[in-house]
């Protein structure tokens, strides 16, 4: 449960850094990159308190949630580019 608790401190970092990083990014590739962490990071914290409460239903929640946040990523990084492939 230690190593649990360690993870999820770890992801809660990461979650506040990549805000933050939302809000005082230079450009919107930062902001963009910022925001695909921020998506991720809340997945695994979803992952990590789901193991840590023994629920199996959490796992179908972060399946659901990694596929839509990789298609927002793509779909987000094809209107950074102007559609260029």
């Amino acid at each position: 449960m230690i190593v649990l608790d360690i993870a999820i401190a770890a992801c809660g970092v990461a979650l506040l850094l990549s805000a933050w990083r939302i809000g005082i990014g230079p450009t919107r590739g930062d902001r963009a990159v910022a925001a695909d962490l921020l998506t991720f990071s809340l997945i695994g914290l979803i992952a990590l308190f789901g193991t840590r409460m023994a629920s199996v239903g959490t796992f179908d929640l972060v399946v659901i949630a990694t596929l839509v946040a990789f298609l927002a990523a793509v779909s987000l990084a094809r209107a950074l580019t102007g559609g260029r492939r």
